[in-house]
């Protein structure tokens, strides 16, 4: 147990430390470049779009840097504005659906499937959801709490007291990030050497008959769910040569996983920014569901009429 605890400890800093060099200087930057004319004006070129989603012109810093890096440096600009409650809410949603689009989409083709219908659907999921989450939700118009993150409720001034409010901001969101991933860490390496997450593999076979998918698909679910899209990749590709997954099945693993990957880390982390979070793994988990079953429904439909017309000509 002590090894486990001291090899979970150790990979825990590592990601702190690999996450940090991003989350830092991100938010740094952000909380610096927010008092300055540059931000303001972009913020307010983008305002007509963002207003359709239910967000200010603000928010479209952490959706590209969400985007373009990963939903750290995504949730390191968004604890460097003033958001209300559904805006954060509504960028956590498309943040989980669309983050990381150039590593994972990689991993995607890596696997055989198309790197941009990745992106194509992790956007339009992203977009969609924002859009019905502002027309049906009229709540959450409070100021969203940030956790440990320092109110920003004095505007600094002079151009010390604005660098150290960013580092102030910063190093917050770091303490923050380690408050969460070590932990984590830890008890995902604890499920690794006691083999749960063979376990977690096998008790998901049923649901990939339900999904269209074989029953050895489940292992390639199971480590995208667990560890997600960038951090599962070996596994993914591993469970692929090794269980012999087919085309059709990768496919509709990639659909699902697309939809909803490392569930439980890219859930938890959005703990700290004051929003509810067991809607946003609901919304993950059904989407990711009807998605991949409506494909595969159609996917197989269409493969027994292509049979059965094949047969007809035969006779």
């Amino acid at each position: 147990m002590l090894s486990i605890l001291k090899e979970g400890l150790k990979k825990g800093l590592q990601l702190t430390w690999t996450l940090g060099k991003v989350i830092f200087p991100v938010t740094l930057i952000v909380t610096i470049l927010q008092f300055t004319p540059v931000l303001p004006w972009i913020m307010k070129q983008l305002e007509p779009i963002m207003g359709l989603l239910g967000l200010s012109g603000e928010a479209a810093v952490p959706l590209v840097l969400g985007n373009f890096l990963n939903l750290y440096a995504g949730i390191a600009a968004i604890i460097s504005f003033d958001f209300t409650v559904k805006e954060v809410f509504i960028l956590a949603v498309m943040l989980s659906f669309s983050h990381n689009l150039i590593i994972e989409s990689t991993v995607a083709k890596k696997v055989g499937v198309s790197w941009w219908l990745v992106i194509g659907v992790r956007l339009g999921l992203a977009f969609i959801s924002a859009v019905l989450i502002n027309v049906t939700w009229n709540g959450g118009q409070e100021q969203a709490k940030y956790g440990f993150a320092p109110d920003n409720q004095v505007v600094p001034e002079g151009w010390m007291e604005i660098i150290l409010q960013g580092f102030q901001t910063a190093a917050m969101g770091i303490v923050q990030l380690a408050l969460i991933v070590i932990p984590l860490m830890v008890v995902m390496q604890y499920l690794r050497e006691k083999g749960w997450l063979e376990r977690f593999s096998e008790w998901l076979a049923p649901a990939t008959g339900f999904l269209g998918m074989e029953r050895n698909t489940s292992m390639t679910l199971a480590a995208g769910l667990t560890i997600g899209l960038a951090y599962g990749a070996g596994l993914m590709i591993q469970a692929v040569e090794e269980d012999g997954v087919s085309k059709k099945d990768m496919f509709l693993a990639m659909i699902f996983l697309v939809s909803c990957h490392a569930v439980v880390e890219d859930t938890l982390i959005f703990i700290p920014l004051g929003i509810p979070i067991w809607p946003l793994l609901a919304i993950r988990l059904l989407t990711a569901i009807l998605l991949t079953a409506a494909v595969g429904f159609v996917w197989n439909r269409m493969k027994r009429e292509k049979r059965r017309r094949s047969l007809s000509h035969e006779y």
